[in-house]
C-alpha cells in the first residue's frame, strides 16, 4: 500500500515543529519522523528510520528540502514537497 511519510527537523530547542507538522499533515502524511539536529550533522537517527521505513511506491514529503540536509545528493526516493 502507498503511503505519504513525513520527516520534520528543527535545528536548534527554540525553533519548533507545529508549522510544519501541520503542513505535513495536511498534506495526507499519517506517519512522522521528527528530529532536532543540525543540517550539517551526518547523524540523524530519525532521518535513517523514516528511510527504513519507505517502500516501494511510498513517497517522503517534507515542508522543505533544506529539512532533509543543508545538501542533499542523490536522494533514492521520491520527494515530494508541500
Amino acid at each position: 500500500m502507498k503511503q505519504r511519510i513525513g520527516y520534520t527537523r528543527v535545528s536548534t530547542e527554540d525553533q519548533h515543529l507545529d508549522l510544519q507538522r501541520d503542513a505535513l499533515q495536511q498534506a495526507g502524511c499519517h506517519v512522522i519522523y521528527e528530529e532536532m539536529a543540525s543540517g550539517k550533522n551526518a547523524s540523524r537517527l530519525e532521518l535513517e528510520q523514516c528511510r527504513k521505513a519507505l517502500r516501494d511506491g511510498d513517497t517522503l514529503v517534507v515542508w522543505r528540502l533544506d529539512r532533509l540536509a543543508a545538501c542533499r545528493v542523490g536522494v533514492p526516493f521520491e520527494v515530494a514537497m508541500v
